[in-house]
């Protein structure tokens, strides 16, 4: 194992440390030894910080825990202008302490110009914070770009592979509306692997379309990309092996329509040529999800 493999174990002032070595920059870090309560309204939110949206329920079941507990893990901040502090981790607990109602928070007050805040910043979200891919994907990025890292040496700072990264990163060769329905979850990771591979911008939107309409599986989108990659086969031939059309319900359409009509929900009765498919019951909160379970239960204990 490496020396830099070795510094994933002493964490992430060791991987600024070391960035700072070779980059050539020589940024002095301060080695942190206590935590102080500072003043949350002196305290301003880090302009790196690669997530741009937050769970807002998630942080309000956060905030509600502060207020019980208190804040278990201190922010991290470096001190700005005067008196005022800027945010380089822990962005999520400042925001719940706000919601909570504190007045100060705890924080480790660490001395780190832009550059070594940045990589900081990044390498803590893609290490602990639940990114997207296209976030995971621009932030390693960043670190390429802007804290003038290579492939090699970047993967062995997050301590991901190679391979791994250079997925992510190909996720941003995408259209930006395949990347937007990435960031919506709309599709998964294995989906857009298998869109990277069509050269056609205009394909891949088009595949991304029937994943969407017709819930395709990682297998089924990888079939339709081979044969789309393969000249024997004709556009006819791929939308053959599209597996699912509305032709396809076989007379279960008035089955589809009671169900949603029972569950209040747009259920999807989703069935193959040959007879294999899937029901899904969509819910958007916890709340629509106990009154599936409640209906169903109800079935249940009819039958």
């Amino acid at each position: 194992m490496s020396a830099k493999k070795n510094a994933l174990g002493r964490g992430l002032g060791a991987l600024i440390e070391e960035a700072s070595t070779e980059g050539g920059n020589n940024v002095k870090q301060e080695t942190v030894v206590s935590i102080n309560d500072v003043d949350i309204n002196l305290i301003e939110i880090n302009p790196f910080q690669p997530r741009k949206s937050f769970d807002e329920e998630a942080i309000e079941e956060l905030a509600a825990s502060i207020r019980e507990l208190g804040i278990i893990q201190p922010i991290t901040v470096r001190k700005i202008d005067g008196e005022r502090f800027q945010i380089i981790t822990g962005e999520r607990r400042f925001r719940a302490s706000q919601k909570a109602g504190l007045r100060s928070i705890p924080a480790y007050i660490r001395t780190a110009d832009d550059q070594a805040m940045l990589e900081l910043a990044l390498v803590e979200n893609i290490q602990r914070e639940d990114l997207n891919s296209i976030e995971i994907a621009i932030s390693y990025q960043r670190l390429i770009d802007e804290c003038n890292l290579t492939q090699e040496s970047m993967s062995e700072r997050v301590g991901k592979k190679r391979s791994t990264v250079a997925n992510y990163l190909r996720l941003l060769r995408l259209p930006a509306e395949i990347q937007l329905g990435i960031r919506q979850l709309k599709i998964g990771m294995g989906h857009a692997k298998a869109l990277i591979n069509i050269d056609s911008p205009d394909e891949q939107i088009k595949i991304f379309n029937v994943i969407i309409e017709d819930g395709l599986s990682v297998r089924q989108v990888e079939e339709l990309v081979r044969a789309l990659k393969d000249p024997k086969e004709t556009k006819e031939t791929i939308t053959k092996t599209s597996p699912k059309t509305e032709n396809d319900l076989g007379g279960y359409e008035d089955f589809r329509d009671q169900l949603r009509q029972y569950f209040s929900t747009k259920v999807e009765l989703n069935r193959s040529t040959k007879g294999i498919g899937k029901i899904v019951i969509p819910f958007n909160s916890d709340q629509e999800l106990a009154q599936i379970i409640s209906l169903l239960e109800k079935l249940k204990s009819q039958g």
